[in-house]
């Protein structure tokens, strides 16, 4: 089992790519031990880890999880390709806000999705629906991508030279946070229907995040949400934190969150050059 956020030992994690319909396994990688037996057969099975050994455990996951992530971060550098981490609660909007972008956006930018979730294909194929070339990355009983997930659904995927890959991880406000994926920037998706304490209770995935997008701002007359208290929850938790309020439905805000990734993925052109 995952020492850092209980992730079973028996994930199965596979890639679809919804394109071809052709679906691909991967193992969910945990210390194990193989065994050989007089007669030549073997077996592996894991060793439960224990105290001080799920400090080493915890400690060799993000290490592995750091270097790959790493490798992703020069491969999109090199291709100029703007990669964004979109992470939430589930519920809060995450797939919405890539359909409408990707119908607004088609046209202008070259849009590519990975899409994780434990199960179904369901979000992907909203996504591809919408205009976009898209994988499905189904994590099992994983509450979260990591960056070998990335790195295998973009094979997959083959975004082109310049694009924007959005990568929807799977809708967690807590693991998702200690996994750097190879992205430019983490875009947390908080809703008003969640309480403007959700910053305080989650501080290290809003102090992971550049951006933290505040949608469904259509229901504001009708929830009891104070917008100027979860943006100061927000900011003292991490000062830096750019801020957008927009709702997915209505289209309200949304132009504010387009300009943002047009001026990303113009950084991201410029920084290639730096």
């Amino acid at each position: 089992m995952c020492g850092h956020c209980g992730c079973g030992e028996d994930a199965k994690t596979t890639v679809l790519d919804l394109q071809t319909g052709q679906e691909i396994p991967m193992d969910h990688d945990h210390d194990h031990h193989e065994h050989v037996h007089a007669d030549g057969t073997r077996h592996s099975h894991h060793h439960p880890a224990r105290g001080g050994e799920v400090v080493a455990l915890e400690a060799r996951l993000l290490a592995k999880n750091e270097a790959l992530a790493a490798q992703n971060r020069a491969w999109f550098k090199g291709r100029e390709i703007l990669a964004l981490n979109l992470v939430s609660s589930p519920g809060a909007g995450k797939t919405t806000l890539l359909e409408r972008t990707i119908r607004d956006l088609k046209d202008e930018l070259k849009l590519r999705v990975i899409e994780g979730d434990q199960a179904t294909s369901n979000d992907g194929e909203r996504i591809r629906a919408a205009g976009a070339p898209a994988v499905q990355v189904n994590t099992g009983t994983g509450c979260h991508l990591d960056a070998d997930m990335v790195a295998r659904g973009l094979r997959v995927l083959k975004p082109e030279a310049g694009s924007v890959v959005m990568i929807e991880n799977v809708g967690n406000l807590v693991c998702p946070a200690l996994f750097d994926l190879g992205e430019r920037a983490k875009v947390v998706i908080l809703s008003v229907t969640e309480g403007e304490d959700k910053p305080l209770k989650y501080p290290h995935m809003f102090r992971a995040a550049q951006v933290m997008i505040l949608n469904k701002t259509d229901l504001l007359p009708h929830v009891a949400f104070d917008v100027a208290q979860v943006v100061s929850n927000a900011m003292q938790v991490n000062p830096g934190l750019v801020v957008l309020r927009l709702s997915a439905v209505s289209g309200e805000g949304l132009e504010g969150w387009y300009d943002w990734l047009r001026m990303e993925a113009a950084n991201v052109r410029a920084d290639a050059f730096a």
